[in-house]
C-alpha cells in the first residue's frame, strides 16, 4: 500500500509538471478531452433538468387518476388515429353514472378547456388565457392553493353561477394587486363574471399543466350558453381512485359502467380510452433515452480526439523519461509498477481536463438560467459520469504507452 501511494504521489507530480513544462501542447491535448466531457454533461444535464421538470408536470396529473377521454395517450408509429375520429366524447351523463356506480372512485369531475380566450376588466384586457369549465369535485382532484377569496359552492357549481376563479398571472395583469379582484366583475366569453377567489402563483412549466394563466368557471355555466359539441374542444372526465386502490381494478369497474352508459355490445371495441400517467412516463423514457444516445454519441467523437491527445502526451513523456525507467527497473522495480505510473499519470491529465468540463457545464447551466428562466440542475450523479468517462479515456489512452514503457529492458533504456 505504501509502494502504490509513493507511485501515486510521484505521477501525479508528474502529470502536473508535464502540464507546466509543455503548456500549449497539454492545452491543445487536453483541449478534446474538455469539449468531450463538456458535450456529454451538457446534453445529460439538459435532459436531466428538463425530464425532472417534465415529470413534475406530469405528477400534477396525479398517479392515482384515471383519465377518460376520446383519444389515449399511447402515441406512437402505429397509432390508429383514424380509429377513434369518430368517437364519442365523455359527457355529464356518463360522470353522473360514475358517480353513482363506482365503488372504487373517491372523486369524479368533467373538464373542458377552451384555449385563446381574451378576458377584460374596464380597459384592461388579458389575451391568450384558457377557459377552464369544471364540475365542482375538480378541486378534489387537484389541489388548488388560494392566495385569497375561496373555491365554487356545491350550489354555484351546479346552478352554473357566473363566478370564476383566476389564476395568479390572469389577475396580475387585469388588476395589478391580486389580492384586491376578488368580488369585481371581468368580461369573459361574452359573459360579465364576479371574481370570487385567486390562486397561488405556480410557477410556468414545459407541459402548460399551470394554473396561473387559466381562469376556473363553473362547468354548467358554460353549458348554459354554450354548445359543447361547436367549441373545437373535447372534455374529458378525471376519476381519482379511493386510496389504495389498484388503477387497474378502477379501470375495469369503469370500463363495465361507460360500456353499459353507452350501449355496446359484448362484441363491440370499447369506444373510449382510459388513461392514466404510467403511459405519459414510457413515451417520457422513450423520448429521453433517444436524446441522451444522440448526446453521448456526439460527444464520444470529442473524447475519442482527447484520447489521441492524451496518448501523445504520454508518448512523449515516455520518450522523454527511457533513461530514468532504465535506472528504476536495475534497481529492481518490477513491469507492473512501471505500467501503474504511467497510466495514473494519464488517468490524472485524463481527469484534468473532464474537471475543466464539468467547471464549463456549470458555468453554462448558470447562465443559462438566468437566460431562460430554466431550473437547470447539475446533479452529483452526472458529475460522477463524468469523471468516470475522464477515468475510462485516461486508461484507453494511457495503456499502450504505459505497456511500451513497463517492457523496455533496464541496460538498452539506461544506453539510450
Amino acid at each position: 500500500m505504501k509502494t502504490f501511494l509513493s507511485i501515486f504521489k510521484e505521477s501525479v507530480i508528474l502529470a502536473f509538471y508535464e502540464l507546466y513544462s509543455n503548456k500549449l501542447r497539454s492545452f491543445l491535448s487536453l483541449l478534446g478531452i474538455t469539449i468531450g466531457i463538456l458535450c456529454i454533461i451538457s446534453v445529460l444535464t439538459a435532459v436531466d433538468s428538463l425530464e425532472r421538470n417534465v415529470r413534475g408536470s406530469i405528477q400534477k396529473l396525479g398517479d392515482n387518476i384515471v383519465y377518460v377521454q376520446k383519444w389515449p395517450w399511447d402515441f406512437g408509429e402505429d397509432y390508429a388515429w383514424w380509429q377513434y375520429w369518430n368517437r364519442p366524447v365523455p359527457n355529464l351523463n356518463e360522470l353522473r353514472s360514475i358517480q353513482n356506480q363506482s365503488r372504487y372512485t373517491e372523486a369524479a369531475a368533467i373538464q373542458i378547456g377552451l384555449n385563446n380566450r381574451t378576458a377584460r376588466y374596464l380597459d384592461q384586457s388579458v389575451e391568450n388565457i384558457t377557459a377552464l369549465a369544471i364540475s365542482h369535485d375538480f378541486s378534489r382532484i387537484k389541489d388548488l392553493d388560494f392566495l385569497e377569496g375561496r373555491y365554487f359552492s356545491l350550489n354555484e357549481s351546479q346552478a352554473g353561477n357566473n363566478v370564476a376563479v383566476l389564476g395568479y398571472n390572469v389577475a396580475v395583469q387585469l388588476f395589478n394587486t391580486p389580492e384586491n379582484s376578488v368580488g369585481r366583475e371581468i368580461r369573459l366569453l361574452g359573459r360579465k363574471i364576479s371574481i370570487i377567489g385567486v390562486l397561488e402563483q405556480e410557477g410556468e412549466d414545459l407541459l402548460s399543466m399551470s394554473n396561473d394563466n387559466q381562469i376556473l368557471i363553473p362547468y354548467n355555466f358554460l353549458t348554459s350558453f354554450m354548445n359543447i359539441d361547436n367549441i373545437g374542444s373535447e372534455p374529458f372526465l378525471m376519476i381519482k381512485a379511493v386510496e389504495g386502490t389498484n388503477l387497474e381494478i378502477l379501470k375495469d369497474e369503469l370500463t363495465g359502467i361507460l360500456r353499459a352508459e353507452r350501449r355496446l355490445s359484448p362484441r363491440q371495441d370499447n369506444n373510449f380510452a382510459l388513461n392514466q400517467l404510467s403511459l405519459l412516463s414510457r413515451n417520457m423514457n422513450q423520448l429521453f433515452g433517444v436524446i441522451n444516445f444522440a448526446g453521448f454519441i456526439i460527444g464520444i467523437f470529442a473524447i475519442i480526439v482527447g484520447g489521441f491527445g492524451v496518448a501523445n502526451i504520454m508518448f512523449v513523456s515516455v520518450r522523454e523519461r527511457i533513461p530514468q525507467i532504465g535506472i528504476k527497473k536495475a534497481l529492481g522495480a518490477k513491469q507492473f509498477f512501471i505500467l501503474l505510473e504511467f497510466l495514473i499519470e494519464a488517468v490524472v491529465l485524463s481527469l484534468i481536463g473532464g474537471v475543466f468540463g464539468i467547471l464549463l457545464v456549470f458555468v453554462l447551466t448558470i447562465i443559462a438560467e438566468n437566460l431562460l428562466d430554466f431550473d437547470f440542475t447539475l446533479s452529483f450523479s452526472i458529475i460522477m459520469t463524468g469523471l468516470l468517462i475522464s477515468i475510462i479515456t485516461g486508461i484507453v489512452s494511457g495503456f499502450i504507452p504505459a505497456l511500451n514503457a513497463s517492457k523496455m529492458a533496464p541496460v538498452d533504456a539506461i544506453r539510450y
